[in-house]
């Protein structure tokens, strides 16, 4: 049984453990505002890509159309992208990616395909490398990057693209959590290389649509367009990642709060039962003694 000193130690533990928890939820607060405004502010930019994308794509001739939009003819070797955050603390956030991720892996390295994983964020490396370590060809961590910007996206669309050219993939897909709200971010997959555009017929029935005209050629637009859209899928993914950290980040802290007070309660309410024991049993010596003189 424990000592009153190791209880009243063990309460001011959990209280300052409270503390702590309840600082990072305000601060996850702080963040998830402005992380939460920039992945909305993102989307309408995004999908609007993917409309113009496909308006073209549709009008390209396969044979002559870029790889980047048709493939390259095989489907061998898949790169998957997992993106996931640098710090801990933040509920199942990492974990659900990589386990999104880790399903793909082995489903396609069961039909007899090749896996590669290039990692974004420090904590998707460590989520993997248990058992996918071998497949790991390169780790980007983004320690030290207060703001994120297009600039780290890219960067990643760059070796993308490099990788690409080289012939040392065949199919890439994007790994990240879309946010939807602070208790809900949903681990997404999202086919990059080559493009997966959305369906125009579906458009069409919406309404009338615009009639673009294109210069210098619809081909060269959309070429440039292709690798243009790698790096704004993967910067919108980024803020959709960080996003989706920060709230789970918060529901995570505010359920250590929690916990901690409940773990509080049941300590106290130990102390004073033993506090009280202790006071009896002093006082039942007293009185035996007392009565024995």
């Amino acid at each position: 049984m424990p000592s009153l000193k190791d209880l009243r130690n063990r309460i001011a533990s959990v209280k300052a453990t409270r503390k702590i928890t309840k600082a990072m939820q305000m601060v996850a607060a702080a963040k998830l505002r402005r992380a939460q405004e920039a992945a909305t502010a993102a989307r309408p930019y995004a999908e609007r890509m993917d409309k113009i994308l496909a308006n073209l794509g549709g009008r390209a001739i396969r044979d002559t159309a870029s790889p980047l939009l048709v493939g390259n003819g095989k489907d061998q070797v898949h790169l998957l992208v997992v993106m996931t955050a640098e710090r801990g603390l933040c509920g199942g956030f990492n974990s659900n990616i990589a386990k999104l991720a880790r399903a793909d892996a082995n489903r396609l390295m069961a039909a007899g395909k090749t896996v590669k994983i290039l990692t974004v964020g420090r904590k998707g490396a460590d989520n993997l490398r248990r058992d996918l370590a071998r497949n790991i060809v390169e780790r980007r961590d983004l320690a030290g990057v207060r703001q994120l910007g297009y600039k780290n996206a890219e960067e990643v669309s760059d070796r993308l693209l490099a990788m690409f050219e080289a012939g040392e993939f065949d199919v890439a897909t994007l790994y990240f959590s879309e946010f939807k709200s602070v208790i809900a971010q949903k681990p997404t997959a999202l086919q990059i290389i080559p493009a997966k555009l959305p369906d125009v017929s579906d458009a069409k029935d919406k309404g009338a649509q615009a009639i673009y005209e294109y210069e210098p050629d619809e081909e060269m637009i959309l070429s440039s367009l292709l690798k243009r859209n790698i790096a704004t899928q993967i910067f919108r993914g980024l803020l959709e990642n960080a996003a989706s950290e920060q709230g789970a980040r918060m529901s995570a802290m505010d359920n250590a709060t929690r916990n901690a007070g409940d773990m509080i309660n049941k300590l106290t309410i130990k102390y004073n039962r033993q506090r009280q024991a202790n006071i009896t049993k002093e006082l039942i010596e007293i009185i035996s003694g007392a009565e024995a003189l």
